[in-house]
């Protein structure tokens, strides 16, 4: 078992008022005087756990941690069918970031996170390439529309019977290429039993394309609170029927743009939701990223990964 760092908790915590109505979340623990270094969190939606605080070595890290918009504990919620998530964009979190980097007096940081939000950090260090110091990402994702037509559709090949539950949960006059856009509409609806549904059927889905990890956690999508699970499902299928907004494959075209940047790539080769072929393109088109292919592993991690992303922290913690 891999040993993390003590449990800690913030000594500094807030609200981020955007300027349109939401407000995010944020923390900061560790050493006051340390490296910066953010934690961008997957999903979209998951929100932020108080677990990946102990990958830091609290005397050497200032540690940001904050819960993208509509989840977590930022407000409003994306469980509450009123909350408008027209402003809930790729752009918004971006821009929320840079925010958040200015209020809190920080020049650059390290950015870390996976999955969904290794798509958020790429596309924010190509934006802010000198704003950012280092970057390690664990499962790394850049949202093509190739990427989540396979989590949502290629994948169910290895899981036809969990995949065809998945796909009448979408409705029978939707077509195997709308099912994101399918779930993204059910979750829009004012039926509460209908949205429920949709939640716990895309979650249900989730599960099953993690279920062969022997390293991982089961149920890692469905097990949370309700409102969680909403606002989880509610936000994935918003950023993935619409591409993250992203121009298809941009993040990979303009990786030249981290050039300078150091960086560590950390993904499992049994990873079926998120095939390591994404985070193999990356590291060829980014001279200054290495690629660590963790053996036992897939999505939700492994003994082994943990402690390549740990060993990686705390390689660019003594820099």
């Amino acid at each position: 078992m891999v040993e993390l760092y003590p449990p800690i908790e913030p000594y500094e915590h807030g609200m981020l008022d955007t300027g349109d109505g939401n407000h995010v979340y944020w923390e900061v623990c560790g050493n006051p005087d340390g490296k910066p270094a953010v934690v961008v969190h997957g999903g979209p939606g998951s929100g932020c756990t108080r677990g990946v605080r102990q990958c830091f070595d609290p005397d050497r890290y200032r540690v940001v941690l904050f819960d993208q918009r509509g989840c977590g504990r930022s407000t409003p919620h994306a469980s509450d069918p009123a909350t408008d998530m027209s402003r809930n964009t790729t752009e918004h979190l971006l821009a929320d970031m840079e925010q958040l980097r200015e209020l809190l007096g920080i020049e650059r940081w390290l950015l870390f996170g996976g999955s969904w939000g290794s798509t958020l950090i790429l596309a924010y260090a190509q934006r802010h390439p000198r704003r950012v110091s280092e970057i390690v990402i664990r499962g790394v994702t850049t949202t093509q529309r190739s990427e989540v037509d396979w989590l949502y559709r290629g994948v169910g090949r290895f899981f036809p019977e969990e995949w065809e539950r998945f796909r009448a949960g979408a409705g029978e006059d939707v077509r195997d290429s709308d099912l994101v856009a399918a779930y993204a509409r059910l979750m829009e609806d004012p039926d509460p039993d209908v949205r429920t549904r949709a939640a716990n059927d895309w979650c249900r889905w989730e599960d099953a394309v993690i279920s062969l990890e022997s390293n991982g956690k089961p149920g890692a999508y469905s097990d949370r609170p309700p409102d969680g699970l909403l606002a989880l499902v509610r936000i994935c299928a918003h950023y993935f029927s619409h591409g993250a907004w992203l121009p298809d494959g941009v993040l990979m075209r303009e990786a030249g743009r981290l050039a300078g940047i150091p960086g560590a790539l950390i993904h499992g080769r049994h990873d079926l939701g998120s095939p390591l072929g994404t985070a193999w393109q990356l590291a060829r088109a980014w001279p200054d990223a290495e690629l660590t292919v963790i053996s036992d592993s897939g999505h939700t991690g492994s003994d082994a990964m943990r402690e390549r992303v740990l060993g990686a922290l705390d390689e660019f913690a003594r820099r």
